[in-house]
């Protein structure tokens, strides 16, 4: 009876090892398979993430853009001679920049992706904002969203009325990262 016992015994034993042996490959299974769950999950993030900031930085750009169209009109509305001898550096001591745009003391001012914002006269009834560096997403959004402007160029190219369609706004953003945007009020 003795033997029989350990018989049994040393077969469950085996059982056992080899009930191991096969969870230890099925864990490895599934740790790639949780890892490749893990990667669709992250890779999914840093899409919405890429679209968010996208998002967030056409609203930035829009907000900054109507602060200083208001700030310049209401700052010259009684200069018989309009808007002549305008410039950053009077803009910025006036407070009519916002705080989400530095302007040095030379009155640089630059924008959320590095590049130049400029206000100046082109003639005495209306006054330019100019913003460089501007990706094509953000580009393309502001661009076709309109406003109360005269008119608006991208690139160097025609003054349009916005707003922009959709398709003509693509062609005239034709810049990955480098979209020069002007804005022409009066």
């Amino acid at each position: 009876m003795q033997h029989q016992t350990t018989v049994v015994v040393s077969r469950a034993v085996r059982g056992a090892r080899a009930s191991r042996s096969a969870q230890r490959g099925a864990s490895l299974l599934e740790a790639i398979a949780y890892l490749g769950i893990a990667a669709i999950v992250v890779i999914g993030a840093v899409a919405l993430l890429n679209g968010a900031f996208s998002s967030a930085g056409t609203n930035e750009l829009a907000e900054q853009v109507n602060a200083i169209q208001a700030g310049v009109k209401k700052l010259y509305m009684g200069q018989a001679n309009g808007y002549q001898n305008i410039t950053n550096s009077v803009l910025s001591s006036a407070g009519v920049f916002p705080s989400t745009i530095p302007v040095d003391a030379n009155g640089n001012a630059t924008n959320t992706w590095g590049g130049a914002v400029a206000v100046t006269s082109p003639n005495v009834g209306t006054f330019q904002i100019q913003y460089s560096q501007v990706p094509q997403a953000v580009c393309i959004n502001t661009v076709t969203a309109g406003g109360s402007w005269i008119s608006v160029s991208v690139n160097n190219g025609a003054a349009t009325t916005p707003p922009l369609t959709p398709a003509a706004a693509t062609a005239a953003c034709n810049s990955a990262n480098a979209n020069t945007i002007d804005w022409i009020s009066s």
